[in-house]
């Protein structure tokens, strides 16, 4: 991990290397590597989604937006067929792949992950440290995707929630446990829109058309106060709301899902127009669609167009993803 070049703080994720919690970086363990060639034996492609690609408008110069991200310019970009889930993966399907393989998260490794400040009890906890920037991340010894808030909490009443603690690695090791992948974030964009040309939201340009929620943010004043109207505090079921114009659901809040690109705010100016996959190297991956922790008052970034990163390693209560496949 590297220390020397902390990344920027959001509220809706936060990096290991933000952390004031140097004295225990030595604690992970490389015990239990999965092997990612052995495969999930079922059709890759059972209950995923075709899309036909081609060229869609990528991108934003939304007065909403964040420029230093690199949401901008719009450009005009295409992408190949490709398959992609239509949620993200849940607790249950992670579950699945654990129990078959052994695999050990990073959290587990590094033997904490970060959890937002409203879900920790005030005792009972071990609490390791916090960010500098961000104090509402506490980073909580013992939790990890089957512990998601604090050690004896569970997921046996939210298997049909979005796994959550899961790094970029552990993702990446999942899709090609199960013969898939991480969709490219042009790919991600793409489905986000769900066939509208460069509206902000999947649904459209009004973040409550008729006053109806149609996704999973913070409701209220962040960070202290979730009012819930759109009924969630934390994390949603993976279908709850209604899907976008593609069939696919959450591309705005609930969970951040990981792609497959490592992160430049100035790739995107002069890079690829034709499937572009990002840069060749970097030090932390491209998140997309915002998480229940967003709102407009401080991180806008449940918007179509709108990025974030974190490293590799990095883990915390919402932070998850989802699989896509070559067609």
């Amino acid at each position: 991990m590297n220390m020397t070049d902390p990344l920027k703080p959001s509220c809706c994720s936060v990096s290991r290397t933000q952390a004031s919690l140097t004295s225990i970086f030595d604690r992970r363990e490389k015990t239990n590597e999965t092997n990612p060639g052995s495969l999930l034996t079922q059709p890759v492609k059972q209950n995923m989604i075709y899309l036909p690609g081609g060229e869609f408008l990528m991108g934003t110069d939304d007065r909403e937006g964040f420029p230093s991200d690199g949401e901008g310019p719009v450009r005009a970009v295409t992408v190949a067929p490709f398959y992609i889930d239509p949620y993200t993966v849940t607790n249950l399907e992670f579950k699945i792949f654990v129990d078959a393989t052994g695999y050990v998260s990073d959290a587990e490794k590094f033997g904490w992950s970060y959890v937002f400040h409203l879900f920790v009890p005030e005792t009972g906890v071990k609490i390791i440290g916090s960010t500098r920037q961000t104090p509402w991340w506490l980073a909580v010894v013992g939790t990890n995707w089957r512990a998601p808030e604090w050690p004896g909490s569970g997921i046996e009443e939210r298997l049909d929630h979005p796994v959550v603690h899961t790094s970029w690695n552990d993702a990446d090791t999942y899709c090609r446990w199960a013969g898939k992948r991480l969709p490219t974030e042009a790919e991600w964009e793409f489905a986000a829109r769900g066939g509208l040309v460069q509206k902000r939201y999947p649904w459209g340009d009004e973040i409550k058309p008729d006053e109806k929620h149609m996704c999973n943010i913070w409701q209220g004043k962040f960070p202290k106060k979730n009012n819930a109207s759109d009924g969630y505090v934390g994390t949603a079921p993976v279908q709850a709301f209604e899907p976008n114009g593609y069939g696919l659901y959450h591309m705005a809040g609930n969970v951040w899902e990981w792609c497959a690109d490592w992160f430049s705010p100035a790739f995107h100016v002069n890079g690829q127009r034709v499937n572009p996959i990002g840069p060749s190297s970097g030090t932390s991956r491209v998140m997309r669609g915002g998480s229940y922790l967003c709102h407009i008052s401080y991180c806008n970034r449940y918007r179509v167009a709108a990025r974030s990163q974190n490293t590799p390693d990095s883990s915390t209560g919402n932070m998850g993803f989802r699989c896509a496949a070559d067609a």
